[in-house]
């Protein structure tokens, strides 16, 4: 990797950091930002994933305070995740890239209603508990599960999918639910990344410059992007989830 590329890569963390911490869907940015300075594709996505970490620790601090409260639920959901993301990760190694080709389109689609519904469909559903399970119930740890094996695999856009389940499923405002699926999403991109350390080939340098440039913008994405209201956040989130199918979709 030339001075530039690493440049360019290094541009491409800034705004993947800054975006996984609004919404969740910088390795979009990053991905092809990897694979265009000629690195093999498995291994960009591997080493893309390792180098986002730091990125998503930024962006959840970032959003420490609207995660006051909420520390049981995300022990309940945080394995959720982990185990999700230990799948996902074992897939992306073993498993012929065409099977998830077809799928994640589906799920970022799918994600997107959700959000767009989840004002109504959350109130539908707590009025029709006869306890709402603050922390989401069964239902919704088996969604964290989904998500997590999605975000272990490839993981663009698995905010968005976080955001529409946790949406769903938890009488949270839409600042508090960002703020959960961060800290879910750092879940999930930790365990993977130190799965693909342990077994599987990384470009370090392209680590480096992804890593270097992603801490920037979490915190860049976790301070400012919590400031965003709710309406603005959910079209947000809807906008770069349909980006998201057209680049997997005709990328």
């Amino acid at each position: 990797m030339t001075i530039w590329e690493a440049v360019a890569v290094f541009a491409a963390g800034i705004a993947a950091g800054a975006i996984n911490a609004v919404v969740g869907s910088g390795s979009l940015v990053t991905f092809p930002a990897l694979v265009a300075v000629g690195i093999d594709p498995v291994v960009a996505n591997v080493s893309n994933n390792i180098g986002l970490v730091p990125g998503s620790f930024t962006g959840a601090y970032g959003y420490r305070a609207e995660l006051t409260g909420q520390r049981e639920r995300l022990l309940r959901l945080g394995p959720a995740s982990a185990i999700g993301s230990l799948i996902g990760g074992i897939l992306l190694l073993f498993l012929d890239p065409s099977v998830f080709k077809v799928v994640v389109p589906v799920l970022i689609g799918l994600s997107c209603v959700l959000v767009v519904v989840q004002p109504k469909l959350s109130g539908w559903l707590s009025a029709r508990r006869e306890e709402a399970d603050p922390h989401g119930g069964v239902v919704l740890w088996l969604g964290v599960l989904g998500a997590g094996i999605y975000g272990g695999y490839f993981g663009a856009a698995q905010g968005v999918l976080l955001i529409g389940l946790l949406g769903s499923f938890l009488t949270e405002p839409l600042q508090r639910v960002n703020a959960a699926k961060n800290v879910l999403a750092l879940i999930v991109n930790g365990t993977a990344a130190v799965l693909f350390i342990l077994i599987a080939h990384v470009d370090w340098w392209a680590v480096l410059a992804v890593a270097v440039g992603a801490t920037v913008g979490g915190f860049i994405g976790g301070t400012f992007g919590r400031r965003i209201p709710a309406p603005v956040l959910r079209g947000i989130i809807v906008c770069v989830g349909i980006v998201a199918i057209i680049k997997l979709v005709y990328g």
